[in-house]
């Protein structure tokens, strides 16, 4: 019966759409986990923001965090003191999310792409969220590697392309 089975091209067809499916809600599940970070980052971020305000803290704020947070999370790797600052940076990029764009897509859009790519990003534009946006639009829209978009950064696109027609874009 098995032998019957294995030769069975809608068993053959299904046994392919079951595998797709699966790898399908794999890419899905590691897109929201990748959303959630992005998003609790960003709310770090800005609870750090409150807490260097109230405490005044000095240069030593992003170590006691990063130090204290270890002793909490030993096994956690994501809160040394450059990546609170990414933290602290990302938030002081985009402070209020629903004020960046009238249109939730664009609100969402820097929730969607790697650490690593809001990382770069931060990097090159600083606090120019007009330019960040358009390095994270055409990262989302042209699904761009680390690499890819560090080129793009190192060549300012922005400037050479897409300014003008970004902010077109947008304001409408």
């Amino acid at each position: 019966m098995n032998e019957i089975i294995k030769k069975d091209n809608d068993y053959k067809k299904w046994i392919s759409e079951v595998s797709r499916r699966f790898k399908s809600s794999q890419i899905k599940a590691a897109i929201k986990a990748n959303d959630e970070m992005i998003r609790f980052y960003w709310s770090l971020g800005h609870d750090m923001d409150e807490k260097k305000v109230t405490y005044s803290w000095g240069s030593h704020f992003y170590a006691q965090i990063s130090a204290d947070l270890k002793k909490e999370l030993p096994d956690v790797k994501s809160f040394s003191p450059r990546n609170l600052l990414y933290m602290h940076q990302f938030y002081r990029l985009f402070p209020i999310t629903q004020q960046l764009v009238s249109q939730n897509d664009i609100d969402n859009e820097i929730f969607m792409i790697p650490w690593g790519h809001i990382v770069q990003i931060i990097n090159k534009c600083k606090d120019d969220q007009e330019r960040a946006l358009f390095y994270i639009h055409k990262t989302i829209e042209n699904n761009w590697s680390r690499a890819v978009l560090l080129n793009f950064l190192d060549t300012d696109l922005y400037e050479r392309q897409g300014k003008v027609l970004f902010v077109t874009l947008h304001a409408s």
